[in-house]
This record gives C-alpha cells, sequence and structure tokens, in this order.
C-alpha cells in the first residue's frame, strides 16, 4: 500500500511543477504577447482598446512602416539599413572570435608551455572588465587605426572582447577530451594545425553551437558598443530602434514601435529556437567545466 501513495504522491507533485512551470512562462511571456497585439493594431484602436485586447483585422500596416518607412533621428527609411548593418557587424565578429577562441583553447589546453596558466588567467579577466571601462581606448585605437565610425571597427571591438569568452569556452571544454587522441595523432607524424583541423575541430561541434548563439546574442543586442563606436550609416539595428522609439512626429505610434522590436528581436528568437538544444547539449559536454 505504501508504493502506490508514493506513486500517487509523485504525480501530483510533477502536475503541481508542470503548472508552476506553465504559469511562469506565461507571465515570462505576457510582454511579448502585449507586444504583438499593439502591433497588429491601428493607433485609434490602440487608444480606444485595452492592452489585452485582441486586434480588430489582422493589420500589417506597423510592420511595413516600422521596416522602411519610420524615422530613426532625421531619416525615415526604416530600420532596414541598420538591420543590415546589423548583420554586416554579427556574422564576421562571430565567425572570427569563434575561432580565435578555438585556437586559443586548443594551445591552452592540449599544448601547453611555460606561463600558459598565468596567460589563461590574465585572458579571464577579460570576461570581467565592464564595457564602460574600454569605452575610452577602444574609441583611441580606432582613431588611430582610421576605423572610427566604421563597421569594421565595430567587428573589431567585438572580435576584441568576445575572444575572452571563446577562449574560456573552448579551453574548458577541451580539456575533457581524451588526451590519447592527440598523442597517437603525435606519433603518426601530425602536426599542430594538423590535428587541429583533423583530429581536435571535428569533435567541437557542441562548444561551437555554444560559441556562435553566445557571441551571436550578444553582439546583436549589444547597444553601447553600436552608439559609442558607429557613425549615422554604420549603426546597428538596437541604436536604430532606439531612435525610432525617440521620435515622433505628431501623435506616438506605439504600433510601429512594437512592430520594429520584434523585428529587431527575430534574428535572436530564431537562433535560440532553432539551436537552443544544441546550445544546452554543449553546456553540459563540458563548456563550464574545468
Amino acid at each position: 500500500m505504501v508504493k502506490p501513495q508514493k506513486t500517487l504522491n509523485q504525480q501530483l507533485l510533477r502536475y503541481g511543477l508542470y503548472v508552476l512551470l506553465g504559469v511562469a512562462a506565461l507571465v515570462y511571456l505576457l510582454p511579448l504577447w502585449v507586444m504583438l497585439l499593439t502591433s497588429l493594431k491601428d493607433v485609434e484602436e490602440i487608444r480606444s482598446g485595452t492592452l489585452l485586447s485582441l486586434p480588430g483585422g489582422i493589420n500589417f500596416d506597423a510592420w511595413s512602416k516600422a521596416w522602411s518607412g519610420a524615422c530613426t533621428g532625421s531619416t525615415c527609411d526604416g530600420i532596414a539599413p541598420f538591420f543590415a548593418n546589423s548583420f554586416r557587424i554579427v556574422i564576421p565578429a562571430v565567425l572570427i572570435s569563434t575561432l580565435v577562441g578555438a585556437l586559443n583553447g586548443y594551445v591552452l589546453s592540449l599544448w601547453k608551455f611555460r606561463g600558459s596558466e598565468i596567460l589563461f588567467g590574465a585572458m579571464l579577466v577579460g570576461c570581467f572588465i565592464p564595457f564602460q571601462v574600454i569605452l575610452l581606448p577602444m574609441a583611441r585605437m580606432l582613431a588611430l587605426l582610421g576605423l572610427a565610425n566604421t563597421v569594421t571597427g565595430l567587428v573589431l571591438v567585438h572580435i576584441t572582447y568576445g575572444i575572452a569568452f571563446t577562449t574560456l569556452f573552448f579551453r574548458n571544454f577541451y580539456v575533457g577530451l581524451p588526451k590519447e587522441l592527440i598523442a597517437a595523432a603525435r606519433l603518426d607524424g601530425a602536426g599542430f594545425f594538423f590535428i587541429f583541423r583533423r583530429v581536435v575541430l571535428p569533435l567541437s561541434t557542441p562548444i561551437i553551437v555554444v560559441c556562435v548563439i553566445w557571441q551571436f546574442t550578444q553582439i546583436w543586442n549589444d547597444f553601447l558598443f553600436g552608439v559609442v563606436f558607429s557613425g549615422a550609416q554604420t549603426q546597428p539595428v538596437t541604436v536604430a530602434l532606439n531612435n525610432l522609439v525617440n521620435t515622433s512626429f505628431g501623435g506616438k505610434e506605439y504600433n510601429v514601435d512594437m512592430a520594429a522590436a520584434l523585428i529587431a528581436a527575430l534574428p535572436t528568437l530564431l537562433v535560440y529556437v532553432l539551436a537552443g538544444k544544441y546550445f544546452v547539449r554543449g553546456l553540459t559536454a563540458g563548456a563550464v567545466k574545468g
């Protein structure tokens, strides 16, 4: 008689946990739901209704205006040009910082040298330096290189700041790789880069996914570096979104603001929806060990 009672209690506990998680998810997603509803309404419907009232009809005019007609300061071309700028910044910055982090982690974990632990510790300091601390020296460096207010300059900033994180992730992942693989490759005469390309990288898919998602999210959502180091034509979408929200002619168009915010958030949402399970798998495979 004890076992059925114990099983019943476990089931009740499980269902209670599901209900609690469901309520938490609804509360967490409520702002997103309000944004979506508001973006599908016209201005008059927003003023006459409530936040949670359903739209009278599906209306994507606000989305169209946010994309190609909304004013972001002195220009009224929508957020489309700045959306493209963000991709021009994110793609090379993510690829380069991930590749350099993989190479650094490979060296610091599998090809240790005198002082490698000290060097690794020094690189970790970069993970804890606040963004604001490096603004002035970074601005000075970009000016000296002739990259101020350029997309290339922003790419360089994000690569520099992201290398510490990607090195940490790869180094801790590679520490868990079997040392026999590297030793066997050395005995077969394989060199440094051959082992990296043909042995280590094929085993690195989980941690590569972790780094790509991490870097993509950090860089795409960045506002501080974008507003400080970009020019009028090179601003990322986060800066343009801020300019759009703070620019209005006549009445405030909340539907356009919400549509623009959702458009700006779509890439990161898609990345997590499509690759979220691989992110968790990569973390449990060693990204935070060591």
